[in-house]
């Protein structure tokens, strides 16, 4: 590219850059904060879901999120295991992003974290000792799956303006479940929970 007087040169950068940086930013509050090949599949697995081609199927003339459940059974049903693991790592990435992005969402649907726990950490899990390569990524995220639905909520949070009820709402939310997002969420809006608040 030729670059003309006085021109500024434009940085290029790619989405997936851009979730790294997040990742990166985030994963310093973690001890130990998660390896840097996970870091980077994350960022990668952001920007391919991100894309709405990437997330959902199109289903008898309409496009659809497939739920986690029938992904799974679509694993156990593989010809072979290359297409199994191909499909698990399916349906980790999702149970991850739709787990971190959207829990309000999946909530109203009496659908709970440990939903998206239990699929993408046992996901994972299997990819940890079956899958061609990443092994060590899948491991990872297989253990620690909790703490990178934190990770990547906080990843990709932008400070909102919320009225007094949705804030006294999301505290709400907070005292039943716990939830370390939600308890992310407050404290990014200035509000320091106590010690005994924090007590289950």
């Amino acid at each position: 590219m030729t670059e003309y007087a006085g021109e500024i040169p434009i940085a290029e950068t790619s989405l997936t850059n851009y979730f790294c940086q997040q990742l990166n930013i985030h994963a310093e509050r973690l001890q130990p904060p998660p390896h840097a090949d996970t870091r980077w599949y994350i960022g990668n697995l952001l920007d391919r879901l991100g894309r709405s081609e990437q997330l959902f199927t199109y289903d008898q003339g309409q496009m659809t999120l497939r739920p986690l459940a029938l992904l799974y059974s679509d694993a156990v049903e593989a010809h072979n295991e290359r297409q199994r693991c191909l499909l698990l790592q399916n349906l980790g990435d999702m149970a991850l992003f739709l787990g971190a992005l959207f829990p309000e969402r999946w909530a109203r649907k009496g659908i709970g974290k440990d939903y998206f726990v239990g699929m993408g950490g046992g996901a994972y899990d299997y990819l940890a000792d079956n899958a061609r390569s990443n092994n060590h990524i899948f491991a990872e995220l297989a253990k620690t799956f909790t703490r990178m639905l934190e990770l990547v909520a906080n990843a990709c949070s932008k400070k909102q303006q919320m009225s007094a009820e949705e804030i006294l709402a999301l505290y709400q939310r907070w005292l039943k479940s716990h939830d370390p997002v939600i308890e992310s969420q407050l404290r990014s809006l200035g509000i320091e929970l106590s010690g005994s608040e924090r007590l289950q």
